[in-house]
């Protein structure tokens, strides 16, 4: 339900007399003033109405000002704005529309004409915004992994090529790790799918944890997942991948995997060296560095950057 109102006029008695024509109506909870464009766009900024009525003739800053202003933010730009205007002239009122404007209504306003049209663009806001929330619901849907809520595969790979590019042009370093569930399929196979997909949940948990605000996570495929670190060295992934490693080691899985002890293989690389100038080379580095952690016994953390890797504890 809509909860403010913002009324914009210089003189106390119109202000007063909107306020009790839209209060009768029951349709806000809040009510706030200002004398002028200039204090109205200060009090939307403060504190975004779901509705402003405003007078079109004002010192300081009249209603085109005002509108000028409201469109350079982009948050202000969905908050319908009725205008109220005592010149008849067709030019003034095209003007203010094309400018804006959601509406307008001539001084002396009617109360029952200026109510139904609060209500009409009060409803038109709600069916606007309801409709901004599904598409970024959808669009939420499309870029994530259902099970894990991480970001899926087609998703990673777009921020993946962006993120390099942006290393690139900024010269600065670059990290990805692959992390695998090791012997999974064997916990698929004793357990059952619906155990499986636990365990995969329970993984996705400990990398949530383990991200910074500007890391990017995905489930790539099936047991394996990737992280993206921005602005992080070798040195740097190896300690965050160390720590997600033991951090699965950790994990605390309800009957009947509770004897179950879950370990994860981790393949750290990145950029730049001379080994990796580019996404390909950076993948197929931290995949070659994950097939050694895996060669050499699993629950590891390997890197094929330099001769650096963190051993079994």
């Amino acid at each position: 339900m809509p909860s403010c109102v913002l009324i914009i006029d210089d003189s106390d008695k119109f202000r007063g007399q909107i306020i009790r024509t839209v209060m009768e109506s029951s349709l806000f909870e809040t009510f706030r003033e200002a004398k002028d464009g200039l204090e109205g766009f200060k009090s939307m900024v403060d504190a975004k109405p779901d509705l402003v009525i405003c007078d079109l003739q004002m010192p300081r800053m009249d209603g085109f000002k005002f509108l000028q202003m409201v469109k350079v933010r982009p948050e202000l730009r969905d908050i319908p704005i009725i205008f109220l205007t005592s010149r008849s002239d067709r030019e003034s009122k095209i003007r203010v529309l094309e400018q804006g404007a959601s509406d307008y209504v001539t001084k002396p306003f009617d109360a029952a004409e200026l109510v139904a049209r609060v209500k009409i663009h009060l409803k038109i806001k709600m069916l606007q915004d309801e409709l901004r929330r599904t598409t970024e619901h959808f669009k939420e849907l499309s870029n994530t992994d259902p099970l894990t809520n991480l970001y899926n595969r087609r998703f990673f790979s777009d921020v993946f090529e962006s993120e390099m590019q942006r290393a690139k042009r900024l010269k600065a370093s670059l990290s990805l790790i692959i992390l695998d569930v090791d012997k999974f399929k064997a916990i698929n196979d004793l357990y059952g799918h619906q155990h499986g997909d636990k365990v995969l949940i329970a993984v996705a948990e400990k990398l949530h944890g383990a991200l910074r605000t500007y890391d990017f996570a995905s489930r790539y495929g099936g047991d394996e997942f990737v992280l993206l670190l921005p602005a992080t060295p070798i040195s740097g992934a190896l300690e965050v991948a160390e720590r997600l490693r033991a951090s699965v080691r950790s994990i605390a899985l309800a009957s009947p995997m509770e004897q179950l002890t879950i370990t994860a293989s981790l393949g750290v690389a990145a950029f730049p060296t001379e080994q990796v100038q580019g996404v390909d080379s950076l993948f197929y580095q931290a995949d070659f560095a994950l097939y050694q952690a895996k060669q050499n016994g699993r629950d590891r953390v390997e890197t094929t950057n330099d001769t650096t890797s963190l051993p079994h504890p």
